[in-house]
């Protein structure tokens, strides 16, 4: 299987996002958003799934975080999507469950190449360190829109909005890295139609 690498920069009038992934890695990360705790939730996504990242990315932030989340999110799905490259050989479906104390989160994921995203569950803080709870199903949202996936998550327990949201975004990395994981008995790609 060919290297799976990509780097991108992704920029509009409102934000600015440099990354560099490998899908290979051992979950190093380098990350600044100026929302310490978007970083915080972008570095267990890499940790957990085992993807070397680095990401800048400089928003409007005096606006607030939807900006910045949301291009995070896309810059970070097309760069998934150009890393997998024709998708040959990987598993394709994969999920996780995370619990976390009190909380467990579930991530069903396809790379199908249909985007699609639904989410069950609720936060009950409007704001988690600057960023708006509000924006983080749609990160998740815009990361399956533009990565080609589909992507479905779900809060099955949970009271503190904190572990909510990590057990959220490191489930869905276990779950990518498990999908994107080679297949040493597929050849082609994971459908009988012969094309993702």
């Amino acid at each position: 299987m060919a290297e799976r690498k990509t780097q991108l920069e992704y920029q509009t009038r409102e934000t600015h996002t440099k990354l560099k992934l490998n899908l290979d890695g051992e979950g190093a990360h380098t990350i600044s958003t100026g929302i310490p705790f978007f970083d915080h939730m972008l570095a267990q996504l890499a940790f957990h799934g085992c993807f070397d990242l680095e990401l800048t990315c400089k928003g409007d932030l005096e606006v607030d975080s939807h900006h910045t989340v949301e291009d995070v999110g896309i810059a970070l799905g097309r760069a998934f999507s150009q890393a997998l490259g024709t998708r040959a050989g990987i598993r394709r479906f994969a999920h996780a469950y995370y619990p976390m104390d009190e909380t467990l989160a579930r991530a069903v994921v396809d790379i199908s190449g249909r985007p699609e995203f639904h989410f069950e569950g609720a936060f009950t803080q409007p704001n988690l360190g600057g960023m708006d709870t509000q924006m983080i199903p749609h990160f998740f949202k815009s990361l399956a829109m533009a990565g080609g996936l589909t992507l479905h998550m779900a809060l099955l327990a949970g009271e503190n909005d904190h572990h909510k949201a990590e057990g959220l975004f490191k489930a869905l990395g276990r779950a990518l890295d498990d999908a994107a994981r080679p297949e040493p008995r597929r050849q082609g790609v994971a459908s009988t139609k012969g094309k993702l």
